[in-house]
């Protein structure tokens, strides 16, 4: 199946996000540590068709790249290397983690949940990806709810169901 990755990349740890075959949805995957994100990207790609890597480029308010953009450039080159025959997209990743926090407050998420930096990570690569994939298809989808993994979600059923 064709998939889109979406990517957040960070120095420590790394969110990834795929998207559903159909281009439509992203969901989030994993967080991986910085310097393993290649093997786990090559795993993946064993097992899924990789159409495009869409990763967060870090910019200041202004527009201009910051600090981190440096370290993104270097996980670029590496990306680009293990992977030739597959388009890169940067796509801006301003507030990203702010829109990753109201995900995770929208989807029932407890404030202990909320600061694991790990599920911010994936859920901002999924953020990113479905930017993208709104931008690019003029379709007006907002970000998939599933995408947060159901361990951390709101669990369904115990006091108030509706009765059918």
């Amino acid at each position: 199946m064709d998939r889109l990755i979406g990517i957040d990349f960070g120095r420590k740890r790394t969110g990834v996000a795929a998207s559903d075959p159909l281009g439509i949805f992203a969901s989030a995957l994993d967080t991986v540590d910085s310097t393993k994100i290649i093997e786990y990207l090559q795993k993946y790609a064993a097992s899924e068709t990789i159409t495009r890597f869409v990763v967060g480029w870090p910019t200041n308010m202004d527009g201009a790249p910051s600090e981190a953009a440096k370290d993104v450039e270097v996980f670029l080159k590496r990306l680009e290397k293990a992977f030739p025959g597959i388009p890169v997209t940067l796509e801006d990743e301003r507030f990203t983690s702010v829109l990753a926090h109201r995900v995770m407050i929208d989807g029932g998420m407890k404030a202990s949940d909320r600061r694991d930096k790990a599920s911010v990570d994936k859920i901002s690569a999924a953020i990113i990806l479905q930017s993208y994939m709104d931008r690019t298809s003029g379709s007006v989808a907002s970000f998939d709810p599933s995408a947060v993994p159901d361990t951390l979600s709101r669990k369904a059923g115990g006091k108030g169901k509706r009765k059918k």
